[in-house]
């Protein structure tokens, strides 16, 4: 088998090659969206609005005001969006709620904050108590109820999903978050991997089913270097942390998941060699961050929205809470609330997705190129 660098330029000449036969070149106009808080842009926001991320300081440094995000800012999906020259993805509860769902033909947003890729009753039997039930069958529910009332309007909603980028996730990290916010053990935590990967892949192959041709799939991030969990976790022996001061074991957990992910979406590739299946390697993006802040400019694993301790994370005075005060300046600092990231951070991280070698094949070959929604990708690793 050849390399990956091989294997992509191989699939970059497939692309062209079918391109320059079919005149065919639809890049992605129109983004869908599944996920948690790591994508949702205020759907939480439409069932919950006490929820904590939805108080100020939320959304102070881009909004200026809680925007339905948890964050200060931007997230990952409002700069892939912004790099495609396509307005911020609305957020499908919001468009529902007012009767704007026309719009939804420019994209919508179906993630939830607190969402897992299990369902509710799964953890539940597994005595986890998960803070939502709008798992990803949910949201595929959702995305079906769309696109039938998009069908029933539109002659052409089949290409508006062929055109489309669909990121499925990060979706699953949540599943594995309130396992381990009760402190389950990993081997534990392990038996629970199956079954969010089998959640991940029905959606893609629905998805691709209904019609998706290019879908971005993410793995997690390190969460051993979050604030959180470097509070709940926090332990005197040193051998415990690498020497960025993150959790090792909680990330060796995180690099296991995902590469069980990689090995599912080779599977997918191989199953639908018509569609477009990016990995986007959201851990090894986000890892120069903590590798060697200084120089980037962010001060380490401390946060800027907390409430003292030595990561300034205070579990019972958490940003949103009364009380609790944000950093002057949150674009200095990786971590947002202690789970969360920053703007500047997302910021940076998608740039490595979309510019660097952190998506693969690469994102910016199949959507800056007139090489993607509308071609075949034959790349397999």
């Amino acid at each position: 088998m050849g390399s990956v660098a091989d294997d992509g330029r191989i699939a970059m000449a497939v692309l062209v090659m079918i391109g320059s036969l079919t005149g065919m070149a639809y890049p992605c106009t129109t983004i869908f969206s599944f996920g948690d808080s790591l994508a949702d842009t205020g759907n939480l926001n439409v069932i919950s609005p006490s929820n904590y991320c939805f108080s100020p300081p939320y959304g102070q440094t881009f909004f200026h005001h809680p925007s339905g995000r948890c964050s200060d800012g931007r997230l990952i999906i409002d700069f892939i969006a912004e790099s495609l020259g396509i307005p911020a993805v609305k957020p499908y509860l919001g468009m529902k709620k007012f009767g704007d769902l026309n719009s939804a033909v420019k994209g919508a947003n179906f993630a939830v904050a607190g969402s897992t890729a299990l369902d509710f009753s799964f953890l539940q039997e597994r005595g986890i108590h998960a803070e939502n039930n709008y798992s990803l069958t949910v949201q595929l529910n959702w995305f079906r109820e769309f696109l039938h009332a998009l069908c029933s309007s539109s002659h052409n909603c089949h290409e508006v999903v062929a055109n489309s980028l669909f990121l499925v996730g990060e979706i699953g990290g949540n599943d594995f978050n309130y396992a381990l916010f009760q402190q389950k053990s990993i081997p534990e935590i392990k038996t629970f991997v199956p079954y969010v990967l089998n959640a991940i892949v029905s959606a893609v192959n629905e998805l691709i089913d209904l019609g998706a041709r290019t879908l971005m799939i993410p793995g997690d991030l390190p969460l051993g270097c979050s604030a959180r969990y470097l509070t709940i976790y926090g332990s005197m022996d040193k051998n415990e942390y690498d020497q960025n001061g993150c959790l090792k074991w909680l990330n060796e957990f995180v690099e296991y998941y995902n590469q069980k992910l990689q090995s599912e979406i080779n599977r997918l590739r191989r199953l639908h060699p018509y569609a477009n299946l990016i990995y986007a390697d959201y851990y090894n993006a986000a890892l120069p961050l903590y590798n060697d802040p200084t120089i980037l400019g962010f001060p380490g694993l401390k946060i800027c929205c907390g409430n003292g301790g030595p990561y300034n994370y205070n579990t019972s005075a958490v940003c949103g809470d009364p009380g609790v005060i944000a950093c002057d300046n949150p674009s200095q600092y990786i971590g947002w609330d202690g789970l969360h990231l920053t703007e500047a951070a997302y910021k940076f991280i998608t740039d490595g997705l979309i510019n660097g070698p952190y998506s693969h094949p690469q994102f910016k070959t199949l959507c800056f190129m007139n090489v993607s929604c509308g071609y075949f990708n034959t790349y397999i690793d």
